[in-house]
């Protein structure tokens, strides 16, 4: 499928005055698509389409896109009305699981001539953006784009390089942590805007050290013909296998060094067996299995969610999906990633890394509420040579921030805050040390 399942249809908007009042044709059209929509009839929303939407969505794609939201989003449980612009209203649609952006825009004769689904927005003034703002590079670097082919697609990156390069350079390859995060840092549907794998890119070529990083299988550009249900974790390992083989045949490249992210950690340490990389860096990775994690986060939720997710992870152990989930736990365990969950869980992170041959850099913040110093020093003593750095103050998002929850949890959405002056250095520090 081409087009993303953020589907941005475009029309031409004609700027007019704002009106805050719903009109009524626009709600009889909200009102047809939501069911159509959940009665999955692309047929019928497709008749409501006028000529430029019938172009640039033929019936086949529109088909598929109906197909790809119910297994990502669910049903369309309602829509909020939020604001009008001829020839466009906005409305707030709320999914089973996630809530999104609902913009349509409709011609004289009440047909849809532009239909855009983006992160939430709860009013014309203060409207939130599907992109985070990314300011300009510096200037001595250049960016350009990479793809790596896949049996189900391709997956979209962006190479950061220093403009003035005189011989061979290292290059790392930057993996993002869990959830469905972009290139950058970001994702609209976790409500993350950090910029910090995009700041991490800027900070290695000011030092003289290009860096990929990459939109995750299923997320951003990096769209493949998987549904939520196919997706394993070993995807995420053989899309940074491939990448890796990809650099270290780049004869611009002097050695390629893996840096995984938080789950990227385990993606990085298990893809990095086995290939030409020549070190690895751990940065808030995990020091337990998955499942343990879960289990001890969900600690806060109310007893009979933990006696129900530990009911599905005992099924789960045996091979066994379990369809009736309490929505409470959609959020980790709906039907469609169980399988997801099997493939991941399956593995403990203080045995995959005593497999790593290369050396190691294990980094860990002391005020991360996701990861702790623990995990580290787990990862440190299954693997004793491997080098350990604290960062005091730094947390999960690689910002420095207090270890006060809410004081700490406003930097996942401060996209201009600088990555913790500590990182950079000490990544540095270890690639130029490494032969």
């Amino acid at each position: 499928m081409k087009r993303t399942i953020l589907l941005l249809l475009i029309a031409l908007f004609v700027r007019t005055a704002m009106a805050q009042t719903e009109p009524a044709n626009y709600a009889n059209v909200v009102s047809k698509f939501k069911t159509f929509y959940n009665n999955n009839q692309p047929d019928s929303i497709f008749k409501m389409f006028g000529p430029e939407m019938v172009t640039a969505l033929p019936l086949n794609d529109l088909k598929a896109v109906v197909t790809q939201f119910h297994q990502q989003f669910g049903n369309l449980q309602q829509t909020a009305f939020v604001s009008y612009k001829a020839p466009m209203a906005v409305y707030k649609a709320t999914f089973e699981h996630i809530d999104r952006s609902l913009k349509i825009a409709l011609n004289g004769n009440n047909l849809i001539i532009g239909l855009f689904f983006g992160a939430p927005e709860t009013s014309q003034a203060g409207a939130t953006s599907s992109q985070s703002a990314l300011p300009p590079m510096d200037p001595s670097l250049v960016e350009s784009p990479i793809v790596l082919k896949t049996l189900s697609g391709s997956i979209h990156g962006t190479l950061t390089m220093p403009k003035d390069v005189s011989g061979k350079i290292p290059v790392v390859l930057i993996i993002a942590g869990s959830g469905p995060t972009d290139r950058n840092g970001n994702s609209d549907k976790l409500d993350l805007k950090t910029n910090a794998y995009r700041m991490l890119a800027e900070g290695l070529g000011k030092n003289g050290i290009a860096s990929v990083r990459y939109d995750k299988r299923m997320i951003g550009q990096s769209q493949t013909s998987n549904k939520e249900a196919d997706l394993r974790f070993d995807d995420y390992v053989d899309d940074a296998v491939g990448l890796i083989q990809m650099l270290a045949n780049d004869q611009r490249f002097s050695k390629v060094i893996v840096l995984g992210h938080s789950e990227g950690s385990l993606v990085g340490m298990i893809a990095v067996r086995d290939q030409p990389a020549k070190g690895y860096i751990s940065v808030a990775g995990a020091g337990e299995r998955a499942d343990k994690i879960v289990t001890e986060q969900l600690k806060s939720k109310p007893q009979y969610l933990q006696d129900e997710f530990k009911t599905l992870l005992d099924s789960m152990k045996r091979g066994k999906t379990i369809d009736n989930v309490d929505p409470a736990l959609y959020f980790i365990a709906r039907p469609s990633i169980q399988r997801y969950l099997m493939s991941w869980f399956k593995y403990e992170p203080q045995k995959v890394i005593k497999g790593v041959k290369v050396p190691v850099l294990i980094i860990q913040g002391t005020t991360d509420l996701q990861v702790t110093t623990a995990d580290a020093d787990k990862l440190k003593k299954a693997k004793s040579e491997a080098t350990l750095i604290i960062i005091p103050g730094m947390n999960h998002v690689l910002k420095d921030a207090p270890a006060d929850p809410s004081q700490n949890l406003a930097t996942y959405n401060n996209p201009a805050l600088p990555l913790d002056p500590n990182l950079v250095p000490d990544i540095v520090k270890f690639i130029n040390g490494i032969n």
